[in-house]
């Protein structure tokens, strides 16, 4: 399976709250990340039901998938098709439903609990030696 996304943050729908991310180059604060999108998505369903999909900045390329009352962003290289981003997003949104069902039940808010996620969707991150090979050879 080759590794797709590069960043990738699960957030409450409608709190903003980021339960889970996985970011290299923090450039910006999860938390600010997390609501500025919550806003955004909930801005863009008023005018047109369906919300953001995807955008784009510079040389990056950005997928929503909406799964019950989580957003699941993911970030990759402007190439990597809109389509494949999705894939990827319902991969890891299946695995994350199917490891915290019991939890997200009587989730209280507190985001430590999803720490260990990353192990489970090591095969879709592109790691930090990949991004290292893309920029130089």
């Amino acid at each position: 399976m080759v590794k797709v996304l590069q960043d990738i943050w699960i957030l409450d729908r409608n709190s903003g709250v980021v339960l889970f991310n996985r970011v290299y180059d923090e450039e910006l604060d999860v938390q600010l990340f997390g609501g500025l999108m919550s806003a955004l998505n909930s801005f863009a369903e008023i005018l047109s039901k369906e919300g953001l999909t995807s955008f784009e900045l510079s040389q990056k390329r950005f997928g929503i998938l909406k799964r019950k009352n989580f957003l699941f962003i993911g970030n990759c290289a402007k190439k990597v098709k809109e389509k494949k981003i999705i894939e990827e997003l319902e991969i890891i949104s299946e695995k994350f439903f199917e490891i915290y069902a019991d939890i997200l039940d009587s989730w209280q808010g507190d985001i430590t609990m999803f720490q260990s996620f990353e192990k489970e969707i090591e095969d879709s991150l592109e790691g930090t030696i990949e991004k290292f090979k893309k920029a130089f050879w």
